[in-house]
């Protein structure tokens, strides 16, 4: 087994566990509902409708997003980034094929699709790739400024050029926390680039998105009143253990619609006072996960899950001062978050001998990086 929860892993990116969230697993296991609609187990559905606000709250995420505001918006916990990704991918395709339908009723679905691109920084994960594939359709690469960030003026760019060959922009993902680097996109720019064209913006968190319980880290989040969607981990550095991925949505309805397949067999008579959450995601079933995030709130509390996101990022900083003060080493991006990108001074080469030297000990496991041909050990 590799074990992600050793001190020595430092690959990928951080696995989240803690007591709480794995006795509320054996209890999800124990219950083994399936809850794809409220009938089928209204505590399963309704905690969820409630830890998603809780959470929500936590972040200081605009009231839209949350249920409790009484609007259209809500959350709902997806098993990865990559779902959400996929998931609002869809929303924003089916809103776009109405509108369009709209305005060409000479068109048809084939042709809309066709025409159809969405765009993502060239820093953003390989999950929103696949997302486009899955999806069937056209997704574009923007390149990123200096500091491996999207910014406003080359999503303008890309969706100007695109227009003028008659394409239709109908989707943007904007990364706060790359896999690479843990670089934000400029949100603010992007969100309002996009809230021009009438793209949707998908706003992928995954792994920073747990910082932001912590105020001195929400400037990242300028803009969020922009999105359409809003994704990230707890399972990835919030104690609550995978899979537990946090997603909110301004207007569900798009999603729903464009997943919605409605047998006898599946109807009830509460349908639409509460969410049929399998409407809201891929799979038909679904585990009884709220109870993780319930478990994880209420025995750490949101000071205690700050320290320790905070304890993270002051052994980032510490290791980074270690790196600048040996003239071995070098910084290859700067300490952010919980991530240190480093380099021994010298060639790519080095590096890569470095890496392959220390993951064949077998004792300390790490994963590589290469941003603009620069490969370092992350």
């Amino acid at each position: 087994v590799t074990h992600w929860h050793s001190p020595k892993f430092h690959a990928y990116f951080p696995t989240a566990n803690s007591y709480p969230a794995i006795v509320a697993d054996m209890l999800s296991g124990a219950i083994a509902c399936i809850g794809f609609t409220w009938i089928a187990s209204p505590a399963c559905t309704e905690l969820e409708v409630v830890m998603l606000d809780w959470l929500g709250k936590m972040l200081d995420l605009p009231a839209e997003f949350l249920a409790c505001s009484g609007g259209k918006g809500g959350g709902v916990i997806q098993g990865t980034a990559s779902e959400s990704t996929l998931v609002a991918l869809l929303g924003a395709k089916a809103k776009k094929i109405q509108q369009v339908k709209k305005e060409h009723p000479e068109w048809d679905e084939h042709t809309i699709i066709g025409k159809l691109v969405g765009y993502s920084s060239a820093q953003a994960h390989s999950s929103v790739e696949r997302a486009g594939l899955l999806g069937g359709v056209k997704l574009r690469s923007v390149p990123a400024d200096e500091h491996n960030r999207l910014r406003g003026d080359a999503l303008e760019q890309a969706i100007k050029e695109d227009l003028a060959a008659g394409l239709i922009p109908f989707y943007a993902v904007v990364t706060l926390g790359t896999t690479n680097s843990c670089a934000f996109d400029r949100l603010d720019e992007c969100g309002a680039v996009a809230n021009k064209h009438n793209v949707w913006v998908h706003v992928d968190a995954a792994y920073a998105g747990s910082a932001f319980i912590c105020p001195e880290y929400r400037h990242h989040m300028k803009g969020i009143e922009m999105a359409d969607s809003f994704n990230f981990n707890p399972h990835k550095w919030m104690l609550v253990n995978f899979d537990c991925s946090a997603m909110w949505l301004k207007d569900p309805s798009w999603v729903v619609n464009a997943f919605n397949v409605d047998p006898l067999y599946l109807k009830h008579d509460m349908q639409g006072s509460a969410p049929d959450y399998r409407h809201w995601q891929i799979p038909l079933g679904r585990r009884f996960r709220a109870l993780k995030l319930w478990f994880v709130l209420r025995l750490y509390g949101v000071e205690n899950l700050q320290a320790h996101i905070r304890r993270h990022c002051g052994f980032a900083q510490q290791f980074g001062d270690l790196c600048q003060k040996d003239k071995r080493f070098e910084l290859a991006a700067e300490v952010s978050m919980g991530l240190v990108c480093f380099r021994l001074k010298g060639s790519n080469e080095r590096n890569e001998a470095l890496l392959k030297r220390i993951n064949g000990r077998g004792n300390i496991h790490m994963v590589p990086a290469k941003i603009r041909d620069v490969y370092f050990l992350r």
